[in-house]
């Protein structure tokens, strides 16, 4: 009953637009002084904050933090789309194409799914514009391949899920690769689908020749060498991911400075952007640990797996059931929040039902980039409203084509889990 009303207490304060570091740690110890009084309450908020952001893990937080931050300074992502497009763009839907394209490879050399969003709105939606795509058309795909940063690694998010789960984050990095190649597809063809059914709505691009596409490719050798800078490294065993960020947070410097991105005054924009965005996720991870405290104390966990377990039905029911519950809290809450407040519950109720928390890990940030882009919330679509300037219904109209295709792209990772668990299962050990 009490942990019931605790938790009523943290939605409402969540639903009047406190931030969700403050309504963690007021409804955490409010629930740990009615339990023990204030010597309880000051014991952990004493040990608590300490443990939790001193932990070695969190370090690759504000580094790929700092990553993305100086991709998006040395302006990668417009070399990118225009390399993609010179490839894919002569295909009716190609600068569409190209858009996603563009979006895995800003995803894996970024990690933050907001940043991709913003950068892909400045530099591939004018150029679908100009060439006469429907709006709508265009923004959808913006919207939704700035979400492959979620998934393709280096990923915040499955950081996070990693040190809220206790799971090997070098393994649920390697485990994003095959699922972020299938989500880019997937939007491919989408893309490719409408195009087919109303070509007016994406004429065909310039034509360019073999010679002037291979030319191209110069572009995409650095963001290799960056991507193997992290992801390589975690996966052949040389390094940790929290030696990988740091090795590509530099990388990212390195291109920033190739590209004559770097003086003062960005230096300290980047450096300032990257401590705010860092210091608002370590600050939810140390409130969340008060909660979790006090959900612990009440054996809230415990109960309901107990509960679970008893019921008579099928472990895919369930499982459907909750990844249901994750799609709705995705239209009404940031994903960052969600995976804090919910992975502590729900994970343990996962470990019984025989599924693998690596696959789950995944599975929920694929659930979380719909999330990005539904209302009324969907931080995606208000990024590149606001960067592109449109409206957002229009934004939003483009995107359900995209939403379907997510979610039948769901269905078969949840039916074949080898999907995502055959890579990490043969990562060095």
């Amino acid at each position: 009953m009490m942990a019931g009303g605790i938790t009523a207490l943290l939605f409402a304060m969540l639903a009047m637009g406190m931030p969700v570091a403050f309504s963690l740690a007021v409804a955490g110890s409010t629930g740990l002084y009615l339990i023990g009084g204030l010597d309880v309450l000051a014991g952990v908020i004493t040990t608590a904050p300490l443990s939790t952001a001193g932990a070695y893990e969190l370090i690759s937080v504000p580094m790929f933090i700092l990553m993305a931050e100086f991709v998006i300074l040395s302006g990668v992502a417009d070399n990118l789309f225009k390399a993609a497009a010179t490839w894919v763009g002569r295909t009716p839907g190609g600068l569409a194409m190209a858009t996603a394209i563009a979006g895995a490879g800003f995803g894996a050399i970024s990690g933050s799914s907001t940043a991709s969003a913003a950068t892909l709105s400045s530099t591939t939606m004018p150029a679908m514009l100009k060439q006469g795509y429907d709006p709508s058309l265009a923004a959808g795909v913006v919207a939704i391949s700035g979400t492959l940063a979620m998934l393709i690694p280096p990923s915040i998010a499955l950081v996070l899920y990693g040190i809220i789960a206790d799971v090997s984050i070098g393994q649920l990095l390697i485990g994003g690769v095959i699922p972020g190649i299938l989500v880019t597809l997937t939007i491919m063809a989408t893309v490719w689908v409408l195009v087919l059914l109303d070509p007016a709505r994406a004429p065909a691009g310039t034509a360019y020749t073999f010679g002037q596409k291979v030319r191209s490719l110069k572009v995409v050798g650095p963001m290799l060498l960056l991507f193997m800078a992290v992801t390589g490294v975690i996966y052949t065993g040389i390094a940790t991911p929290t030696e990988a960020s740091g090795l590509g947070a530099f990388g990212a410097f390195l291109l920033a400075v190739r590209a004559g991105k770097v003086n003062r005054a960005t230096l300290i924009h980047a450096l300032t952007r990257a401590a705010h965005a860092a210091c608002m996720i370590i600050m939810i991870v140390v409130c969340a640990k008060i909660f979790g405290y006090f959900l612990t104390l009440t054996q809230s966990t415990q109960a309901i797996v107990g509960w679970v377990g008893s019921l008579e039905v099928s472990r895919w029911l369930i499982l459907a059931i909750i990844l249901f519950g994750y799609l709705v809290l995705g239209c009404l809450m940031d994903q960052i929040a969600i995976l804090i407040l919910t992975v502590p519950i729900v994970l343990p109720l996962i470990k019984v039902l025989g599924f693998d928390p690596v696959w789950f890990g995944v599975i929920i940030i694929v659930v979380a980039e719909v999330g990005l882009i539904t209302p009324p919330v969907g931080l995606n679509v208000f990024v590149v409203s606001r960067y592109a300037k449109r409206p957002l219904g229009e934004i939003f109209a483009g995107v359900w084509p995209h939403v379907f295709s997510h979610v039948l792209l769901l269905v078969v990772l949840v039916a074949f889990p080898s999907i995502i668990l055959w890579l990490p299962a043969q990562m060095a050990p």
